[in-house]
């Protein structure tokens, strides 16, 4: 009986444990605003955390998400943040957001949020999303989630894996999304692998994606 005891106590703690990581640290007071000055910190708790009794309500709020982001690029997309580094007071709560702006036919690349879970809701337009789950263990094929999304419908990516957004109607959409993390992180795929700050080999990739070392180089030259 003992025995069994433990075992049940083993898997009771395992599962509290994924839960305590899935997301940003509990914060351990009521707040803790963020500031880029230690010298006027008083507390340390994920980032130096600005003196209490300096803290106003300025410290946790923005503005700003009424309007429109720049969509004029070559992707007709643009993502306003609402993270730690935009809004202090998020500090150690984890959670943010952003705001999602598509031309008509913008997209939001492929990329993934190594720290956070997303859900994503269209406030206006038509928008085409879809996740990969992550690599099988048993090889078979990475599976790919797809929906067309209408004003009000509500999707959710789950952390880490990779994901994209694109406006499929005729007119400009956006939507919010909210992220467990006060800084979820964002990787882009085609930017991390192609676009990345020394080149990755074009004999690694070239192999990795089976091209002509050629067709490497010129994709390398868009980024």
């Amino acid at each position: 009986m003992a025995a069994y005891r433990f075992i049940a106590y083993l898997t009771l703690l395992a599962l509290t444990s994924s839960v305590v990581f899935a997301t940003d640290p509990t914060q351990l007071q009521d707040f803790c605003v963020a500031t880029n000055d230690p010298k006027n910190a008083l507390f340390v708790n994920g980032l130096f955390c600005k003196n209490p009794m300096a803290v106003t309500a300025e410290d946790f709020f923005t503005n700003g998400l009424d309007k429109p982001g720049n969509t004029n690029n070559k992707l007709g997309s643009a993502v306003t943040p609402v993270a730690v580094a935009q809004l202090p007071g998020l500090n150690t709560l984890g959670i943010s957001l952003a705001r999602l702006d598509f031309a008509p036919y913008g997209l939001v690349a492929p990329h993934t949020h190594p720290r956070a879970t997303e859900v994503f809701t269209v406030m206006e337009g038509t928008i085409y999303v879809g996740f990969v789950t992550s690599n099988p263990a048993d090889n078979s094929a990475n599976k790919l989630f797809t929906k067309v999304l209408k004003k009000g419908d509500v999707f959710v990516f789950p952390q880490g894996l990779v994901h994209f957004q694109l406006n499929v109607g005729k007119t400009p959409a956006f939507g919010i999304s909210a992220l467990s993390s006060q800084n979820p992180g964002v990787v882009t795929v085609g930017n991390a692998v192609f676009g990345s700050e020394a080149p990755i080999s074009v004999d690694v990739l070239s192999k990795a994606f089976q091209l002509d070392a050629n067709v490497i180089k010129y994709i390398q030259s868009k980024f």
